[in-house]
């Protein structure tokens, strides 16, 4: 059985993934796991360096500097700790004096290491995440905010403007004075309209009062008056409401999509399609055009820009093209609890 039993430590010791350093009271290594080996870098005999924090601190006289030894048995340490080739790991360090000779005064300490240099990555990512989630959603708000102030602020006093001319034209009778009133009137009139169109593309109104898809449909309708020569096509099952998010960030991705069409796909179909399947809404937008390598444009800031709208939602993006063959645009994006499908 103890035969068993040490086979079992020797397992353990050998396949744990933190790091265990055995050490005497001058910090010099007697024993050490792989785990500590490859963490580390450091070699049997040598000394454990100071880690950051030791080196710094304040120490009374005849205080050994280094903080675990110094007192003798701690939780748990965080600190920053050298390594064989100079570089700083952050890592999770805590010490057990477990053996002292009384013959020779010897002290051994057990010195348990772990790398925190992954899980410091995955929060530094999560912050980074976090931080790009609320930009786009303060982005959203102001664009929101800046749509309705063009709407209803500017666009009605336009409105108001081009009715005082109206009225005005009606009580000229000297014929050239009318024509430049009629001219002015008219582009007055673009105004309006150009005023509209930022409003739109700012915030779409019909994404707020009807919701996603008819959103898409209007913007289809504003692309094929431009494009008369490309037949575009519209199919959905998806029905309700999404959540604000979700619709914003999705129309923003297949209005992404569709410009980049528009600027260099010369397509003669385009189709946008919303599946629902399981608990995922799946989005694609596809086109017949020339298409494109996706090793020169898969940096591409738009390309990018479309993929992280799509990892806020926790979905996923793919995109297939190949020249002569058309591209594909596809999205997974999550269903919230309640949407209806």
């Amino acid at each position: 059985m103890k035969l068993i039993k040490q086979e079992l430590m020797d397992n353990i010791f050998l396949s744990i993934q933190d790091g265990i350093i055995i050490m005497d009271q001058h910090r010099e290594i007697v024993e050490m796991n792989p785990a500590a080996l490859r963490l580390t870098g450091w070699r049997l005999t040598q000394k454990v360096p100071y880690c950051s924090y030791c080196q710094q601190r304040e120490v009374a006289a005849n205080e050994e500097r280094c903080y675990l030894i110094s007192k003798e048995e701690v939780p748990f340490f965080l600190s920053e700790m050298p390594t064989y080739h100079g570089e700083l790991i952050d890592v999770e360090m805590s010490t057990a004096l477990i053996l002292e000779e009384e013959e020779s005064d010897k002290k051994y300490y057990l010195l348990m290491l772990k790398d925190l240099t992954a899980r410091k990555q995955e929060e530094e990512a999560r912050i980074s995440k976090l931080m790009l989630k609320q930009l786009i959603e303060a982005k959203e708000t102001e664009h929101q905010r800046l749509a309705k102030e063009l709407h209803d602020g500017v666009g009605q006093s336009l409105y108001s403007i081009s009715i005082a001319l109206d009225a005005i034209i009606r009580r000229i009778h000297d014929e050239r004075l009318y024509t430049y009133i009629e001219e002015v009137r008219k582009e007055l009139g673009k105004v309006i309209e150009d005023v509209k169109a930022y409003s739109r593309q700012l915030r779409p109104q019909s994404l707020d009062s009807l919701g996603l898809v008819p959103a898409i449909e209007q913007l289809v309708n504003s692309i094929q008056s431009i494009m008369p020569g490309t037949r575009f096509t519209v199919v959905s099952d998806l029905q309700g409401r999404l959540p604000s998010i979700v619709e914003i960030n999705v129309y923003r991705v297949i209005q992404e999509a569709l410009h980049n069409m528009m600027k260099y796909s010369n397509a003669q179909h385009v189709l946008v399609q919303f599946r629902t399947k399981a608990d995922f809404l799946h989005i694609c937008v596809s086109d017949d055009g020339v298409g494109f390598s996706l090793d020169q444009k898969k940096e591409g800031m738009g390309l990018r820009h479309m993929a992280e709208r799509i990892s806020q939602l926790g979905g996923t993006m793919e995109i297939r093209s190949q020249i002569d063959h058309g591209t594909a645009i596809e999205m997974m994006v999550p269903l919230p609890s309640g949407a209806e499908a």
